[in-house]
């Protein structure tokens, strides 16, 4: 401590909060902090004293943890374990919200000369833990890039929750920690899997779309603080403010619609469609005239006519006009016409008979993945994908970040519809 105190240090800062603590009658208080202090001290107790600096708020604490990284994510794990596994008669029940963050802080001495910490530190941890719901545990950004990248299992347990602002205007990307096993932590982890795997142009149009969206949030907090100084501008200032709000605003829109046109392709008939709609029979082709020989058969027919218009009326070789020449040069055999059309639909349908197919509905965007390789988008109209029979692993993850995964087994011919329950 002595030697830390005279410069700022990197360090993990645990903010705990009870959730209605002044709501509480004094016995209740009294209840409540017995039993917080005895879970925290039980979640603390594998670290060294040196490496720990405790702060009572009165309705929570402050930890400031000097050592390892990861011990506030271990003892915020710990205390939340203790406190679910409470006695749910137990009055009044203890609920916390809990917020780690991982910034500069400098050690000082408060007024009794114990050990005390300031800094920006503690003060992004307790903003955090503002944003966080009951039991529930929020990181900052600056701590999730530092964790998750200690362990596969770490990264396994953050889930993005988005970008939030705090009553300074200041804005915290936030992420929330699951439980070791629970299902949505194993589905974020085969998530990150199935991306690691499948490194293709579909996954980095994802992460460009996520960073897009990132960044679509970003730019609604700005326009919230623009708008409060419209408000109290002057008429030349609003001009100004109007100027520099439309110009970001057209572009936003044509990059929209243009990566709306660029999803909704039309679709393409097929030529049996074309063919139907022209009224053109398909022909085999065997069935094709040498063009050789069709062009014999055109003169040999040019000339008939000719003789035919030439001869006078009463000749002995006059022809009567109603009646054509009979005689032809020969032409190819022609074969039995063959139907395209119908033969590649009758492939079409053993050819569909051999497949199984996944069926989805959902948002507009929200992709699918099926054995790790990117299987496309949905769209307004639902996705059907092909897919060979047999066992299969999906996963369907949407544009707030939320992801689903599903076993199938599938046999040929089948069409199994995917419900993700982001999707309701």
């Amino acid at each position: 401590m002595e030697e830390r105190g005279n410069k700022t240090i990197m360090s993990g800062v645990l903010f705990l909060d009870i959730v209605e603590y002044s709501k509480k009658s004094v016995s209740g208080q009294i209840s409540l902090k017995d039993r917080f202090n005895s879970y925290l001290s039980a979640a603390i107790r594998d670290v060294p004293v040196s490496d720990r600096i405790i702060l009572d708020t009165g309705d929570g604490a402050a930890i400031n943890f000097l050592g390892d990284v990861e011990d506030a994510l271990k003892a915020a794990l710990c205390l939340r374990e203790s406190i679910s596994s409470e006695d749910t008669h137990v009055d009044p029940p203890l609920q916390v919200r809990v917020g780690i963050n991982l910034g500069p802080v400098r050690l000082v001495r408060d007024i009794n000369g114990q050990p005390n910490i300031v800094g920006d530190g503690i003060n992004v941890a307790q903003r955090v833990m503002g944003f966080a719901d009951i039991n529930q545990i929020l990181v900052s950004r600056s701590y999730y890039d530092a964790v998750s990248r200690l362990s596969p299992q770490y990264a396994g347990l953050f889930h993005f929750q988005g970008s939030r602002t705090d009553k300074h205007v200041r804005e915290h990307e936030v992420y929330a920690v699951g439980r070791p096993g629970d299902k949505t932590t194993e589905l974020a982890a085969a998530n990150m899997l199935a991306v690691e795997e499948a490194k293709t142009p579909g996954h980095i149009l994802a992460s460009v779309k996520i960073a897009w969206n990132s960044a679509a949030a970003k730019l609604d907090s700005a326009i919230d603080r623009l708008v409060v100084l419209f408000r109290q501008a002057d008429p030349k200032q609003r001009a100004i403010y109007i100027g520099a709000i439309a110009v970001p605003v057209v572009l936003i829109g044509a990059l929209l619609l243009k990566l709306t046109t660029h999803d909704k392709a039309p679709a393409v008939p097929d030529i049996g469609q074309m063919q139907a709609a022209s009224g053109i029979q398909p022909v085999s082709a065997d069935t094709a005239v040498a063009p050789a020989t069709r062009h014999a058969e055109n003169k040999a027919e040019g000339t008939a006519k000719q003789q035919v218009a030439t001869v006078k009326p009463g000749s002995k070789m006059a022809v009567d006009p109603v009646k054509r020449p009979t005689v032809a040069p020969k032409v190819a055999e022609r074969k039995p016409t063959v139907n395209k059309a119908s033969v590649a639909q009758t492939g079409s349908s053993a050819e569909k008979a051999k497949n199984a197919y996944l069926y989805i509905v959902c948002k507009a965007g929200t992709q699918i993945f099926v054995d790790g390789t990117d299987k496309g988008k949905v769209s307004p109209a639902g996705l059907t994908v092909s897919v060979a029979p047999g066992a299969h692993k999906i996963i369907v993850t949407s544009k707030s970040g939320s992801l689903y995964t599903q076993n199938v087994e599938l046999s040929p011919g089948r069409t199994v519809r995917i419900k993700p329950n982001f999707c309701d």
